[in-house]
């Protein structure tokens, strides 16, 4: 399987800094071309938050050229890969908040990461940033680990609600800011056509899923080209209903 991808960036209306960190990484394997993305968004508000997803984005990079090669070299599990994973995200949050301890700041990042091997993808997410995948419509692959989404899921919530709540942004979880990080699991089957978008929270707050699907639909994404140009225009879309965060976005088509 090969893959045409694209990234996009803007640091937004608010925000001095851009706290996010993007990663996308292919490799020729014993089994086929092997692709990794990754969005990491550093906590906004708190200091250094583009130290914390850089950070992220970097051990992520080197566990795809370290340990990557010798998984795929003898075979594994995906328990084995969710096992790696783990221990990546704990040596990194604690790495992250030693950093914050010595220079008296706080920091965290969210995370989430997409690994295609063949056909078959995996998905690890912390935080709020998001996969979605389109085919027929525009698919949301990873659940939010937010107050919000812990509210819906209880009942006490409606989607509607969650929109407005003065709380959307809580999140139960970031890596460098929790003293324990449970990252979610997923995976699933790739097929030739289809793309896989992911994106820090600034870009899909105010963007619904038919708008994303009428910009970034397999048949729409033609070229590289058509992937930034229609990325800068969900941005600009964000920016016009004043979406104040950061806004980040990789988009993967299989080919």
């Amino acid at each position: 399987m090969n893959f045409l991808t694209a990234t996009y960036t803007d640091v937004g209306i608010k925000k001095k800094t851009n706290q996010d960190s993007m990663l996308v990484m292919q490799a020729e394997t014993s089994q086929g071309k092997v692709l990794l993305a990754s969005v990491c968004d550093g906590m906004g508000g708190l200091a250094k938050g583009e130290v914390a997803s850089a950070t992220m984005v970097k051990a992520l990079a080197e566990w795809f050229c370290t340990d990557l090669p010798e998984l795929l070299n003898k075979g594994f599990t995906k328990q084995e890969l969710w096992s790696q994973w783990v221990e990546l995200i704990e040596d990194t949050s604690d790495r992250i908040a030693d950093y914050g301890a010595v220079n008296g700041v706080n920091l965290g990042t969210t995370c989430v990461v997409l690994l295609v091997i063949d056909q078959d993808y995996y998905i690890m997410n912390v935080g709020d940033s998001r996969i979605y995948l389109l085919t027929d419509r525009c698919y949301q692959l990873t659940k939010d680990q937010t107050y919000v989404q812990r509210e819906m899921d209880e009942g006490r919530m409606t989607p509607q609600q969650a929109l407005l709540d003065p709380q959307r942004n809580v999140l139960l979880q970031c890596i460098g800011a929790s003293r324990t990080v449970v990252p979610d699991f997923s995976y699933g089957t790739a097929q030739t056509g289809q793309v896989f978008m992911l994106c820090c929270d600034g870009f899909r707050h105010v963007v619904s899923p038919e708008e994303f699907y009428q910009a970034f639909a397999p048949n729409v994404l033609v070229n590289k080209d058509v992937m930034v140009e229609n990325m800068a225009k969900i941005t600009k879309l964000n920016i016009s209903r004043n979406e104040d965060d950061n806004i980040s976005c990789i988009l993967v088509k299989t080919l």
